[in-house]
């Protein structure tokens, strides 16, 4: 059966809005603290899809458990992935460390899946996925130099990784078919009911509101929450979860490419061989055999 043109499509503009995202963040954090950001985020996101929920009355969850499944997969990207690495930054780790350490992510899916989902990963799988880690550090390790960092924060930073391991796992095994409004309503919701109180409890709320803060914010509940995060899960369980998560290998080269017009943060010559091994990997680990 033939894919649609939007799945196809998918993977290029999810990697474009995912990985600008990262800078836009980053440009976010100058005006407000991380959790409240996070907060923020998910409220906007909510006022934005409320009232699209009530003019199109999406299908509800059949089941209780369903509703749980995609609380519990919300829970883990939007509250332990993006909350503990946002307090990884705020700890004192390097953006660097935390992305080398996140860029796991496809490794140890690849170790899970044939346990978890019953898929198997190829040993050109395996050597795209090698390929792949070995560019994004390459990157990484290109643009800064990982130093002594915070224990607190590089302990949020592995449970940051092992939050978006087991939401993309638990997506593929037990995820099903829901409509993207009602998916996404129930997610943000759940990423809103943890890191309000979060922020209320670490944080002082204080916003530095301008015309700025108004357009990232903006970006991150269209572009990065709504739009990118439908397309994933779309991907998750249209496709192998494997080859999915090899995708996140190009996110630390197209992330330090954006960071270059969004913040002046310039690539320097060995970084663009990272990006050659990290596309090389992905082209790899995405072949079906």
């Amino acid at each position: 059966m033939k894919r649609p043109l939007w799945l196809m499509a998918a993977p290029v503009i999810f990697l474009l809005l995912w990985s600008a995202g990262f800078g836009v963040a980053k440009l976010g954090l100058q005006h407000a603290q991380p959790l409240t950001l996070l907060a923020l985020r998910y409220i906007a996101v909510l006022v934005v899809l409320i009232p699209i929920a009530l003019v199109l009355r999406p299908p509800l969850p059949k089941t209780w458990r369903a509703a749980g499944d995609i609380a519990l997969v919300g829970f883990l990207i939007q509250v332990a992935y993006f909350g503990l690495c946002y307090v990884a930054f705020k700890s004192g780790v390097s953006a660097g460390a935390v992305s080398i350490i996140v860029c796991l992510q496809p490794i140890l899916v690849a170790l899970a899946a044939p346990a978890l989902v019953g898929e198997k990963v190829s040993r050109l799988g395996w050597a795209g996925l090698a390929l792949g880690l070995a560019g994004a550090a390459v990157v990484i390790l290109a643009r800064a130099e990982v130093a002594a960092e915070n224990p607190f924060g590089l302990l949020c930073t592995f449970a940051a990784l092992f939050g978006i391991t087991g939401g993309t796992l638990y997506e593929k095994k037990f995820g099903v078919s829901h409509h993207p409004v009602t998916s996404n309503l129930i997610q943000y919701a759940v990423g809103a009911a943890f890191t309000l109180p979060l922020a209320l409890a670490s944080e002082s709320l204080k916003v530095e509101w301008n015309g700025q803060f108004v357009w990232i914010l903006a970006y991150l509940v269209l572009g990065n929450s709504i739009l990118a995060m439908t397309l994933l899960l779309a991907m998750i369980r249209a496709g192998a979860v494997s080859r999915v998560s090899a995708l996140f290998y190009l996110v630390p080269p197209l992330a330090a490419l954006f960071a270059w017009p969004l913040l002046g943060e310039v690539m320097p010559p060995l970084g663009w061989l990272g990006m050659a091994l990290a596309a090389t990997g992905v082209a790899l680990a995405s072949r079906k055999t």
